[in-house]
């Protein structure tokens, strides 16, 4: 694409490079590959699910010119939409907690969104969004779809979650790593990364291991209780059951608690010069913590998943 003029920035999303994190890794036995998510145009790999659901929509006849479009977010999977749908002619409304950092909704309403804030369920602490505050948020999400009679994207039900990482993502880390992948790895947002990565990489070999993360006290699949539901990994480990993650596809459950999550954002900044978000640094975390343990001398691929820049008004980055 380096001679290419793109007609539209919608076009340069995905085809992120990998980067070997060699430093975070300096003494231990194995490699971690980390896929740069956070150079899509909205800074996220969410760019990547907004394309595919839209276009899948438009391809499928679903999706008309001046249509309307409707989603619950967290801010990535709006910031991406709110991209598709401007380059593309559609309006969009994104649906958010209030409990999720301001700079993605700022991000949304400058990039023409029109964004609703719901407030969160009494006793959940900002920054720290529940399964139960999203329950909120779907239901006015809901609500604005039908009044308006608009395209719910729908990123918790919709299957172009998994096509955007089988066709793409998951391809991608195929041919960077040339097939030198052991384990794969990813945060518990939406299942879509996962699923759709692990079912491309286990296509060429079935041989590898799959490992799906979740918040230390907020786990749903680990066989461990939880302590306490909110946490502060945005975008993610909701506690709920996941309708397109494929259970079948993971070989274990791993738990990264905040601060570890936290100091592994850190270090990936100040050893690696990668400014990422929360649920980058439990991915990274979690390999770490494969790497020292039952995945020694493997090479893990994962995603940093979006920007440090969208956590500036929390304590990730102080």
């Amino acid at each position: 694409m380096e001679n290419t003029i793109l007609s539209g920035v919608h076009q340069a999303i995905g085809n992120t490079p990998m980067v070997h994190l060699s430093r975070i890794t300096e003494n231990l036995d194995g490699n971690i590959f980390a896929k740069l998510e956070y150079l899509n145009p909205g800074f996220s790999k969410k760019d990547r699910i907004a394309l595919q659901i839209i276009e899948e929509a438009e391809k499928d006849g679903i999706l008309k010119p001046n249509d309307t479009v409707v989603e619950l977010t967290s801010g990535n999977t709006g910031t991406g939409l709110a991209i598709v749908c401007a380059v593309k002619g559609y309006k969009f409304v994104a649906v958010m907690s209030k409990g999720n950092s301001m700079e993605r909704a700022r991000m949304m309403r400058a990039l023409g969104a029109e964004v609703v804030l719901v407030d969160q369920a009494p006793g959940s602490p900002v920054g720290q969004v529940s399964g139960e505050d999203l329950a909120k948020v779907e239901e006015v999400a809901q609500q604005i779809t039908k009044e308006r009679n608009a395209f719910r994207a729908d990123q918790f039900n919709h299957l172009g979650i998994i096509h955007a990482h089988e066709f793409h993502t998951g391809e991608e880390i195929w041919k960077q790593t040339n097939g030198k992948v052991d384990v794969f790895l990813d945060f518990a947002g939406s299942g879509g990364t996962f699923t759709g990565c692990a079912k491309t990489l286990k296509k060429y070999n079935p041989s590898i291991r799959c490992y799906f993360v979740e918040p230390f006290t907020a786990s749903f699949y680990s066989a461990q209780p939880s302590s306490n539901l909110n946490h502060k990994i945005q975008g993610g480990g909701y506690s709920m059951d996941l309708p397109l993650l494929d259970k079948n596809l993971v070989t274990n459950y791993i738990r990264v608690t905040d601060e570890e999550a936290t100091q592994v954002a850190r270090e990936l900044a100040i050893k690696e010069g990668i400014f990422a978000g929360f649920s980058s640094g439990a991915n990274v975390a979690a390999a770490l913590k494969l790497l020292k343990g039952e995945e020694k001398g493997a090479n893990i691929v994962l995603t940093i998943n979006d920007s440090g820049l969208k956590y500036l008004s929390t304590d990730l980055y102080e």
